[in-house]
């Protein structure tokens, strides 16, 4: 479970994050807060692994809060403020989102979080099943997908179909979208329709590569994808 903290003297940016992160699981909102000095107040009594953070409050700026922390959460910068990024960026942020920003963007920089690794976030160091996951949108919900579960990828058309060790997940992507999208560094493409995870490989005989019972086809022109897994 991921604890958030919504920062923003906006009452419309509360509403909009809180949507946007209903629609996701293993999120859970510990407070909103209207300014700085409700969330430093907030922090004293409850550790939480990630803050969304606006930059333009009253009493204390966003950055000014920022840097009063002693132990940083994750944190994603949400403004209407251009300007700031580089400083943002300097100050080790997550993501900058520039107000408004779609769900998709939003999607987006909260897959940045659970793919990084938990140095000072108390609660996400205790939690390894938020490590080296995705959020993928799949039959009008939102699945949370442990890379590490992963066996292959097998495009069909528009679609691709995640199998890992548990299920199968068929998501509206092309597979060279989805491989970008995942960014893992175990799978490996190794035809035009199939990407495995080199690290559940059984064993490669001639042009199959066997992974549990799946039989999955070497493509010619991806062999030396394949070649390289084996030196």
């Amino acid at each position: 479970m991921i604890k958030y903290l919504i920062v923003d003297d906006e009452h419309i940016a509360h509403d909009i994050i809180k949507g946007y992160c209903d629609l996701l699981p293993h999120l859970e909102l510990v407070q909103n807060c209207y300014d700085a000095v409700e969330a430093l107040e907030c922090l004293r009594q409850q550790p939480v692994d990630l803050i969304f953070l606006d930059l333009n409050m009253p009493k204390l700026k966003g950055f000014e809060f920022l840097r009063t922390l002693p132990v940083r959460p994750k944190i994603i910068v949400t403004t209407a403020y251009r300007e700031y990024a580089l400083e943002g960026f300097e100050l080790n942020v997550v993501d900058y989102l520039l107000k408004p920003f779609s769900f998709e963007r939003f999607l987006k920089a909260l897959n940045k979080v659970v793919n990084t690794t938990p140095t000072t976030s108390p609660t996400l160091a205790s939690e390894t099943t938020v490590e080296n996951s995705v959020f993928l949108r799949s039959n009008k919900k939102y699945l949370q997908v442990t890379l590490s579960d992963i066996l292959y990828l097998e495009a069909s058309g528009n679609y691709t179909k995640i199998i890992t060790t548990e299920s199968t997940i068929s998501v509206r992507q092309k597979i060279s979208e989805l491989l970008t999208t995942l960014q893992f560094d175990q799978l490996v493409q190794v035809h035009k329709s199939f990407a495995v995870a080199k690290n559940k490989i059984n064993s490669i005989e001639g042009n199959r590569i066997f992974i549990n019972d799946f039989e999955i086809p070497i493509g010619k022109v991806y062999k030396l994808n394949v070649d390289r897994m084996l030196e």
